[in-house]
């Protein structure tokens, strides 16, 4: 068959199929009645498997992860044990899921409430591969049971103060990658560890995490004020970039990326309720920064916001060198093992490489070039989730975009809030906020390209509904 022949044919099979949804009826638009599948074990089987499902979801959301990949890994865990028509309603700090069991039987209904911990991906990455066994039939349910409370029981695989170090050296690094001289860069190390061991003791005497960001920002600018007065950060040394550092680490924690993706999906009210979160953590940084500032300026000391560095191919290279240390430091913060610490710097390093080379080479605007940079981490993300290769997924979205957060941006416009006006502050504001929501839909895009399709996510409708109702 020639290639005319072939294309010929291809066209007519098109047409053929078109003709034919034109002239048959199809099904409807939205499936109002849900399949209630077959019978399923007693109510104690049942409730066991609920128990795994919500603690599996538990982890997963106090971990950061999205409500719609939560809600996807607790419906497929429950049907793999044998449960095919379950629901999971998630908001925000509470987890509901319902087993319906057809005419004859009453559902079962479970919740569980969230208690945000500390972030452990190692924890994490083991929660995972136990979902991956059970979808492999290699555990039963009893057997994942207790692996699960092994993994949630077992404790940091690493020192706290390792942790200290990866916040520090984050920090470190973010000072580096911003044109911040050696010595600029060690302050920011060490001022970043004292806010973490001091925001962990406050934490133990139960301080709500927005007088902590308060505590932070305070911290981290009256520390470096004093260090400047006393000379230890001489002139020239770009010592704003200090405070920089640490207000990217403080913004580390926060869950934008988790908020936008749930808002795509259409979770508006755990979006809303991370977006709260969010806006009053920051307003508590805001008010930590602003206070220092006032303080050091009825003082008579002042911390000018550095400016720009010019651009070359060394200062490049050394810019994606401190971007990937800045991700693996954030990792190691996390507790992660040596494998995500690899695949977190070299997703750093990616998304900083992109970011440079829009903004110092095609002249492209801060906001634009971060959100196609975020693109380039939700794209690895995707195939990452493709690969399976043992390392989180959500590894590589926290750490790949850390050195993308915009805490040099946003020190600028906390300066100018307190010293040059508001008009200027909250302009700047807005591009750092900017920024962030374009790290966040970045990498949402990005992962939705590229993440692997499962069959329950294809619908069989031919077409979609005109307005799909909230889901929750």
């Amino acid at each position: 068959m020639t290639p005319g022949e072939r294309f010929t044919r291809r066209v007519r099979t098109a047409l053929r199929r078109e003709a034919h949804g034109l002239l048959h009826a199809g099904p409807p638009t939205v499936q109002l009645m849900r399949p209630l599948g077959p019978r399923v074990p007693d109510d104690a089987r049942v409730q066991q498997v609920l128990d795994l499902c919500m603690r599996v979801g538990e982890v997963l959301l106090s971990s950061g992860e999205s409500v719609d990949e939560t809600s996807q890994t607790m419906t497929r865990l429950a049907a793999t044990a044998g449960l095919s028509a379950v629901d999971v309603d998630i908001t925000f700090s509470s987890i509901t899921m319902c087993c319906h069991r057809g005419m004859a039987a009453a559902p079962v209904t479970s919740m569980r409430l969230v208690h945000y911990r500390a972030l452990d991906l190692t924890r994490l990455e083991e929660v995972a591969e136990i979902v991956a066994r059970v979808e492999r039939a290699e555990l039963d349910i009893e057997a994942a049971s207790a692996a699960l409370y092994d993994a949630v029981s077992a404790p940091h695989p690493y020192p706290r103060w390792v942790a200290t170090a990866g916040w520090a050296g984050l920090a470190g690094s973010v000072a580096l990658l911003l044109g911040a001289a050696p010595v600029t860069a060690l302050a920011a190390f060490l001022v970043t560890g004292l806010i973490d061991r001091l925001g962990r003791m406050l934490n133990r005497w139960g301080l709500p995490a927005f007088f902590r960001q308060v505590v932070g920002g305070l911290i981290a600018t009256g520390a470096t004020l004093a260090l400047f007065a006393a000379g230890v950060i001489p002139e020239g040394t770009r010592p704003s970039l200090v405070v920089a550092a640490s207000i990217t680490v403080l913004l580390s924690g926060l869950s934008v990326v988790s908020t936008v993706q749930d808002a795509i999906s259409g979770y508006y009210v755990t979006a809303a309720g991370r977006a709260a979160e969010i806006a009053l953590l920051s307003a508590g940084l805001l008010t930590g920064v602003v206070l220092a500032l006032k303080i050091g300026i009825e003082f008579g000391v002042q911390l000018e916001v550095a400016g720009e560095l010019p651009t070359s191919a060394g200062r490049f290279g050394v810019s994606v060198l401190a971007a990937a240390l800045a991700a693996a430091s954030f990792s190691l913060a996390g507790y992660a093992r040596w494998r995500p610490l690899l695949a977190a710097g070299l997703a750093g390093a990616a998304g900083w490489g992109t970011y440079g080379v829009l903004t110092q080479v095609l002249a492209v605007g801060p906001v634009a070039a971060t959100g196609a940079a975020a693109v380039v981490v939700g794209i690895a993300t995707g195939l990452l989730r493709r690969s399976g290769g043992g390392v989180s997924p959500l590894v590589v979205t926290l750490a790949g975009i850390t050195p993308l957060l915009p805490g040099f941006t946003a020190y600028r416009g906390f300066y100018q809030l307190s010293v040059e006006g508001l008009a200027d502050g909250l302009v700047t504001v807005t591009v750092a906020l900017g920024i962030g929501l374009a790290l966040a839909a970045g990498v949402a895009f990005g992962d939705h390209v590229a993440r692997p399709r499962r069959p329950e996510d294809v619908t069989t409708a031919p077409e979609a509904a005109p307005s799909e109702p909230d889901r929750q």
